[in-house]
C-alpha cells in the first residue's frame, strides 16, 4: 500500500531530518524531560495518516506470520527456580497471550523498514536518549517486529531484554491495551520487594499511557517494569517495536527467541551469555 515515495513520519511536526533546525531543538528538549522524568517519551502523532494507514496495511497483511503463544511467565522470562525463596517474584508466573511478527517478515522497501532506515531516524533516537555507545539491535529476528495482541491477557508485567525500545502504535484495541510502567525500578540493583507490591497491585509507582495510532514512544523498558493491560474485542492490537542496545553484536538469548519467536537462529546460540549486565534475565 502507497508509494515507496510516500512520506510516513510527519517531518512537518517533527523535522528530524533537520536537526540544525530551530524547530528541531525543543522537540529533543521535551523528550530530554520527560525520558529524565520516568524513562519514558511520547511523540503524539509521529507518523502521519497516510503513514499509519501503510503501517496498519503491512501488520494486517503479516499479521499470519506471527508466532502466537500462550503461556505462563514471570516478569524475568526465566524459568522455575526452586532454590528461590517461594514468594520471590521470579517465582510467580502469570498467563500471557500474545504474538510477535519477527523482523525478517518485513522487506526494505515495506513502510516498517523504511522508518527504521530513513536517514535521521537512528541520529534521532540516539540524540533523544543521549547514549554512548549506540547500537542497532542485532538481531535479525527483533530488530523491526510488530507485536499483535488481540483479545485475552495481553503482556503481563516484564522487564525488556534490550536497553532501549522504540515504538510506533499501529491499531488499538477496541478497548484495554493501557501501556503501564514502574519507572526506574531497576536502579543498578534489581528490587524485587517493589517487584512484588506491583504484581500485587498495591504499588503507588504505576503510570499509565493510553497511546493512539502513530504515536512514537522512546523507553528504556530493561529498567521499567512494565505490561500491556487485557484487551477486549475482536480488533487486534499492533505496535511497531525498534529496538537499539549499548552493546554491538547483541541478540536476545536462545530460549527468549524460542518464547516470543517461536524459533532460534545459529546466530543466538553464538552469541549467548554476553551480555555486560548482571540483571536475572
Amino acid at each position: 500500500m502507497g508509494s515507496s515515495d510516500t512520506p510516513l513520519i510527519n517531518l512537518e511536526k517533527y523535522p528530524i531530518n533537520e536537526r540544525s533546525s530551530s524547530r528541531f531543538k525543543p522537540i529533543l528538549r521535551q523528550v530530554h524531560a520527560e525520558l529524565a522524568k520516568d524513562g519514558c517519551a511520547v511523540l503524539k502523532g509521529f507518523i502521519g495518516a497516510e503513514g499509519v494507514r501503510a503501517l496498519a496495511w503491512e501488520a494486517n497483511q503479516t499479521a499470519a506470520f506471527a508466532h502466537k503463544s500462550h503461556s505462563r511467565t514471570n516478569a524475568y522470562f526465566t524459568k522455575d527456580d526452586p532454590e528461590l525463596p517461594g514468594d520471590h517474584p521470579a517465582r510467580r508466573f502469570f498467563e500471557r497471550s500474545n504474538a510477535f511478527v519477527p523482523a525478517d517478515n518485513f522487506p526494505a522497501d515495506g513502510p516498517l523498514r523504511r522508518i527504521y532506515d530513513f536517514d535521521g531516524f537512528d541520529g534521532f533516537i540516539q540524540a533523544c536518549l543521549q547514549q554512548h555507545p549506540f547500537h542497532r539491535y542485532a538481531d535479525p529476528l527483533a530488530d523491526v517486529i510488530i507485536n499483535m495482541a488481540d483479545q485475552g491477557n495481553g503482556f503481563p508485567w516484564h522487564y525488556d531484554t534490550n536497553n532501549f525500545t522504540v515504538t510506533i502504535s499501529i491499531q488499538n484495541a477496541l478497548s484495554g491495551g493501557a501501556f503501564e510502567y514502574v519507572p526506574d525500578l531497576r536502579k543498578g540493583t534489581e528490587d524485587f520487594a517493589e517487584v512484588n507490591r506491583v504484581l500485587d497491585g498495591v504499588s503507588d509507582k504505576v503510570c499509565t499511557l493510553h497511546l493512539e495510532p502513530g504515536d512514537l514512544q522512546i523507553f528504556k523498558g530493561r529498567y521499567a517494569l512494565h505490561r500491556v493491560t487485557p484487551l477486549t474485542g475482536d480488533r487486534p492490537r499492533f505496535v511497531a517495536i525498534f529496538s537499539y542496545v549499548d552493546q554491538p553484536d547483541m541478540v536476545a538469548t536462545p530460549e527468549r527467541c524460542l518464547q516470543l519467536y517461536g524459533r532460534a537462529l545459529p546466530i543466538h546460540y553464538e552469541r549467548a551469555g554476553q551480555r555486560a549486565d548482571s540483571f536475572l534475565d
